[in-house]
């Protein structure tokens, strides 16, 4: 039986076995609700904590500084939603400044506050997927309560400028969040070098449980919860916390820490490997994003032609897995607002393939994945109307 390759490692990843073994216990004996002051309660009170400090540890935060959530992008929720609900009772202010290019979880809260009364700019970004610090400057005035430009886009892996975003909204008198779903725990990421506000963080991303999630908010800034009950997490998210999920974040938050280094040399060679052998063995494909500010693992590319849509179906059938961007929204089948807001053409959108990698890959499984792949363009452009162009 042929193994099976898995390379979406941007849409999920595999819970470690550490990961696992510290969640067990509190799946079976140690079953406590947190807000109960008996010892069953105090036991996963103690748990939640220690969690909150290697959640902090991996961004250079205090513990105090992190709640936790169901995911990403309830982070993103109430990071965008509770700053600018505060900002608008506290200070008047109704102007909230994004890009295009950002996540469905930052996008949909933003147009929510649209819908609200609220003014949001979108930012454009370049041909490789960066917002520009002078379009930035732009947009603020003086009525501006948040900017919100992720740390590192989920599709093309292009790493965005964001202490110079950061400083910049600043000196505006605006508050600054990112979305740092895609980056921490794959590259270097401190919340106090990047002067932000509030930062997103997911657990799955870093071979955590589904279902976790935290929003680093800067201690000293008031946002206004989403969910309102009992007051847990300092009140900013009321329900009985997810003490396994919690507990299996915080591990997985000090196995990044751990290993970040060896992750990075690991995944970036292989992604250079494996761009390499992509541009030698398949003609008319192209990589898109930053060749320089690029996560370790993401390649992404257009296959001229071709749909990627097909391009996952027949990888898939040959025990290969990937995707075309956002795992959240493919099947919604709508074209990629990222790639869009880039200035790609319809054509170019359409064949786009995302490969992402993990520590678990290698060269190997590169050099199958590229013959595997190269056969099926082949095959999906002489079925082209564009053949002549192609082939």
């Amino acid at each position: 039986m042929v193994e099976r390759i898995y390379l979406d490692s941007a849409a999920s990843t595999p819970v470690a076995d550490e990961v696992i073994q510290e969640m067990l216990p509190y799946l079976k004996q140690q079953f406590g609700n947190p807000s109960s002051i008996h010892s069953f309660g105090r036991e996963t009170t103690r748990a939640i904590q220690q969690a909150r400090r290697r959640v902090a540890d991996l961004i250079g935060a205090k513990p105090s500084e992190i709640t936790f959530t169901s995911g990403g992008t309830e982070a993103d929720n109430l990071a965008v939603k509770g700053a600018a609900e505060y900002a608008k009772s506290a200070l008047g202010k109704r102007h909230v400044i994004t890009s295009y290019i950002e996540h469905d979880a930052v996008l949909e809260p933003c147009r929510d506050l649209e819908r609200l009364g609220y003014n949001v700019n979108y930012l454009p970004v370049t041909a490789q997927g960066s917002v520009r610090p002078e379009d930035l400057k732009g947009a603020l005035t003086k009525n501006t309560a948040l900017v919100s430009v992720m740390h590192a886009n989920n599709e093309v892996g292009t790493i965005q400028p964001v202490k110079e975003l950061c400083r910049i909204a600043h000196k505006a008198g605006a508050l600054f969040h990112t979305d740092a779903v895609q980056a921490a725990g794959k590259i270097p990421v401190d919340a106090k070098d990047l002067a932000v506000d509030l930062l997103s963080m997911s657990s799955h991303k870093i071979n955590g449980p589904k279902g976790a999630g935290a929003l680093y908010i800067r201690h000293g800034l008031d946002i206004m919860p989403l969910i309102h009950g009992g007051g847990q997490e300092s009140e900013l998210r009321s329900g009985t916390e997810n003490v396994p999920g919690i507990v299996g974040f915080g591990k997985a938050c000090e196995l990044a820490a751990k290993n970040l280094a060896a992750y990075q040399k690991h995944v970036s060679e292989l992604r250079d490997y494996l761009i390499g052998k992509v541009s030698q063995e398949i003609a008319h494909s192209r990589l898109n994003g930053s060749t320089i500010s690029r996560l370790p693992a993401n390649a992404h590319f257009t296959f001229f032609g071709v749909n990627g849509e097909d391009l996952i179906i027949k990888l898939d059938e040959n025990d290969i897995a990937a995707s075309t961007g956002s795992a959240c929204s493919v099947k919604k089948q709508k074209p990629s607002h990222v790639l869009k807001a880039m200035g790609f053409s319809y054509e170019e959108i359409t064949g786009s393939l995302r490969l992402t990698l993990s520590m678990q890959n290698t060269k190997e499984e590169i050099d199958r994945t590229v013959a595997v792949l190269s056969s099926i363009v082949r095959e999906l452009r002489a079925l082209s109307p564009f053949k002549s162009k192609y082939t």
